[in-house]
C-alpha cells in the first residue's frame, strides 16, 4: 500500500472530475429527456468510491511517503493537479447533496475551504516570480479557476447562489489571464514535449465548467453569457480535436483524463440551459454534445481498465511524470 500512495499522483483524482460531469449530466438527462435515472447514480457511485480510494491513497503518501508528497507539492507542474483532492471533494459534496443534506454541506465547506487555501498557496508562490515559461500549462486554472467556478457550481447546488456568484467573478480575471500566458507559451516558446501535451485537455474546461457555474448561480430564462460561454468551449473542443494526432504523440496513459471533466462539461451545461428553458442553436447541439461526452469518457474508461490491466496505471517508483497529470 505505501508503495502504490507514493507512486500515485493526486492527478488521478481526474477520473474523479469527469466521472461526477458525466454522471451529473445524466441526472440532467433524467430531468430532460426523461432518461433512465440509474445510469447517472451508477456513474456517480463509482466516482465517490474512485475518490474515496484516491484520498485514502493520497492521505497514506502524506503518511508514509512525505518526500514523494513534497516533491509533487513543489512541482511546477503536478502541484497544480494538487487542486483536484478538495475540488473532486466539492463536487462529490453536490452529488451527494439529495441523499445527505447537511452531512454533504459539510463536506462541500471542506472541500470550497481547502480549495480557497491551495488558491491562496499556489498562486502566491507563482507571484514570487522566476517561474520556467516552458512549464507554463493549462493545469495553471485547477487551483484558481478550478477553485472559483467548482466552488461556484457547489454554492448552486446547496441553495447559495448569491455566494456562487461571488466566487465565479473571481475566477474570470484568473481564466483570462493564464489563458494569454498558456497562448504565449504555445505561439512563442519551443513545440511543448508530448509527455505535457494531455494537459491540452484543461484548456476546455474553463468555458464548459463555466457555463455550469453561471447556469446554476442565475435563475429565470437562459440570458447570452451563458450562450457565450458554451459557443467559447465548442470552439475550444474544436482546436483540440484539430490538434488531437498532435496531443497523442504518445501512447494512452491516464493524463487523457485531463480532458473529461472539460468534456463532461460540454454535455452537462447544454442540458442545464434547456433545464432553465433555454432553446435554439444549444438545445440544437444538446443530444450532439451528450453523445460525445459518453463516448469520449467511456473510451477513457476503457483504455484506462486496459492500462490497469497491463501494470502502466502508475508511474515508476521515484518518479513525478508530467504525463501523468
Amino acid at each position: 500500500m505505501k508503495d502504490c500512495a507514493a507512486r500515485a499522483p493526486a492527478s488521478l483524482l481526474s477520473i474523479v472530475m469527469g466521472l461526477t460531469g458525466l454522471g451529473s449530466a445524466w441526472r440532467l438527462a433524467h430531468e430532460v429527456w426523461h432518461l433512465p435515472s440509474a445510469v447517472g447514480e451508477v456513474i456517480l457511485t463509482a466516482a465517490t468510491a474512485i475518490w474515496l480510494t484516491l484520498l485514502l491513497m493520497y492521505g497514506i503518501k502524506w503518511l508514509l511517503a512525505r518526500d514523494e508528497a513534497l516533491r509533487e507539492l513543489k512541482h511546477p507542474v503536478q502541484s497544480c493537479f494538487v487542486a483536484f483532492v478538495p475540488l473532486s471533494t466539492i463536487l462529490i459534496a453536490a452529488t451527494m447533496q439529495p441523499y445527505l443534506g447537511e452531512a454533504a454541506f459539510g463536506l462541500f465547506l471542506t472541500g470550497a475551504g481547502a480549495s480557497l487555501c491551495y488558491a491562496l498557496y499556489h498562486v502566491g508562490r507563482l507571484s514570487l516570480g522566476g517561474q520556467d515559461p516552458a512549464a507554463v500549462t493549462p493545469a495553471l486554472v485547477l487551483p484558481s479557476v478550478g477553485c472559483c467556478f467548482i466552488s461556484a457550481i457547489g454554492a448552486g447546488a446547496f441553495g447559495y447562489p448569491d455566494w456562487g456568484r461571488l466566487a465565479f467573478g473571481a475566477g474570470i480575471p484568473f481564466w483570462v489571464a493564464i489563458e494569454v500566458a498558456v497562448r504565449f507559451r504555445l505561439y512563442i516558446l519551443p513545440e511543448m514535449p508530448p509527455p505535457l501535451r494531455p494537459t491540452l485537455g484543461i484548456i476546455l474546461a474553463p468555458p464548459t465548467v463555466g457555463a455550469v457555474a453561471y447556469l446554476n448561480v442565475t435563475i429565470g430564462l437562459p440570458d447570452h453569457v451563458a450562450e457565450l460561454l458554451v459557443g467559447y468551449g465548442l470552439l475550444q473542443a474544436l482546436m483540440l480535436l484539430r490538434l488531437l494526432p498532435w496531443i497523442g504523440a504518445r501512447r494512452f496513459n491516464v493524463a487523457w483524463w485531463a480532458f473529461s471533466f472539460g468534456v463532461s462539461a460540454l454535455a452537462a451545461a447544454p442540458l442545464r440551459f434547456m433545464e432553465r428553458g433555454g432553446t435554439g442553436p444549444i438545445a440544437t447541439l444538446a443530444p450532439i454534445l451528450f453523445v460525445f461526452a459518453n463516448l469520449v469518457i467511456g473510451a477513457l474508461a476503457v483504455g484506462t481498465l486496459l492500462v490497469l490491466a497491463k501494470g502502466r496505471f502508475l508511474p515508476a517508483a521515484g518518479t513525478i511524470s508530467p504525463d501523468r497529470g
